[in-house]
């Protein structure tokens, strides 16, 4: 693997991080701010709903830059969002913050198409599933901590610490990337042909329904997890380290199910475990073992669908690759957006520990795209 991909999927860890940090810290941040937790929750709103609608215009408009120069912008923005954020003394100048974090994630889309140009066809998947390994080793480590953190020291203590982090990411791009590097940025040309492909429409649809299923109850984790059985910020934080390990567990044995089973078959055998998983979470209360258990099976299918889906894009056109992913990953955002938002609509009448319930027919909407894609094959991307 090049080792260029390394360095890309630790700066995903530190991206991954900050955007998903303040799942575990909302009861701290609603209390500071003076808002309810459903209010506090839609920081998760901001941020994805800039990623997925003014990311990829920026993309575009930086298409024909070196990519090491639009790496760095998008770390610059990242890094001066997080500071924003770590500053904010109102819920308004910090969902503008995570607006500017959201702009930055662009990095994400454009790490992706470097990975799929410097590896054959064959190795797509690994490479995509060791870029995006960074973002679940954020569950791992980023998540886990900055929750331990907020709730020990304040919710502004490990945004600051994501904001060091992305200024040293910028630093190590800088140094690292070869101002060589020649690879196809993001363009418009061709989106009308692409977005008339059904099994591109489907798989984007695919996107978007499961990550509006997982954060329909992601964006809440802390307030979740509590409801499900009490916990102290020690058993919370190691709790979400358990999961963020079997996403890690998940990215990796995904790469590798689409190499080896071929892609539809894998999403069809990690969705259909997903949405019982999230069928079974309100059933876990009282019971330890059983919210883990479920957690670490819904953690190896979630994250195992990332690598999958971007090679199933990819395989389409590669030539695309930029823009494909790039809408993906605004699919992957608008879903993280409405998931948060159900979830906030959702957490008074059914409550914090029934949530999961709201994603399980999400889920069954997502295999519907697969069956419909099957008995339809398209000849480019079967």
């Amino acid at each position: 693997m090049p080792r260029l991909l390394i360095l890309f999927s630790l700066v995903n860890l530190v991206i991954g991080s900050g955007a998903f940090v303040v799942a575990g810290i909302l009861q701290p941040i609603a209390t500071d701010l003076g808002v309810g937790i459903p209010a506090a929750g839609q920081a998760m709103t901001a941020y994805a709903l800039a990623t997925a609608l003014l990311a990829p215009p920026m993309l575009v408009a930086t298409g024909r830059w070196p990519r090491k120069h639009a790496l760095l912008l998008a770390l610059a923005l990242f890094t001066l969002g997080n500071l924003v954020c770590a500053l904010a003394p109102s819920l308004a100048v910090l969902l503008a913050g995570r607006v500017l974090m959201g702009l930055g994630a662009m990095f994400t889309p454009i790490a992706a198409g470097i990975a799929v140009a410097l590896v054959e066809p064959a190795r797509r998947g690994k490479a995509l599933a060791f870029v995006f390994l960074g973002i679940s080793l954020s569950y791992v480590v980023g998540l886990p901590l900055g929750s331990w953190l907020g709730l020990r020291f304040g919710w502004h203590a490990p945004i600051a610490l994501i904001a060091a982090l992305g200024a040293a990411a910028l630093v190590l791009v800088a140094l690292k990337v070869p101002a060589s590097l020649q690879v196809p940025g993001a363009s418009f040309e061709g989106l009308g042909g692409l977005l008339r492909r059904g099994e591109i429409l489907r798989t984007l649809l695919l996107t978007l329904l499961y990550f509006t299923a997982i954060f329909c109850v992601f964006a809440y984790i802390g307030p979740v997890l509590q409801s499900l059985r009490p916990m102290s910020p020690g058993l919370q934080s190691f709790t979400l380290m358990l999961f963020g390990l079997s996403g890690v567990a998940g990215t990796l044995v995904g790469g590798w199910a689409n190499d080896h089973f071929g892609t539809r078959r894998t999403l069809v055998v990690q969705l259909s475990l997903l949405g019982t998983m999230m069928a079974l979470v309100p059933l876990t209360a009282g019971s330890l073992t059983a919210i883990v258990t479920v957690l670490l099976v819904w953690g190896v299918c979630g994250f195992g669908m990332m690598a999958p889906q971007q090679a199933r894009l990819v395989s389409g056109a590669p030539a695309q690759a930029p823009l494909l992913l790039s809408l993906n990953t605004s699919m992957l955002y608008i879903g993280t957006a409405l998931g948060a938002a159900l979830g906030g609509l959702f957490a008074a009448p059914l409550g914090f520990d029934r949530l999961a319930w709201i994603g399980v027919p999400l889920a069954l909407l997502g295999l519907l795209t697969l069956v419909v894609g099957r008995r339809r094959p398209s000849p480019a991307m079967s």
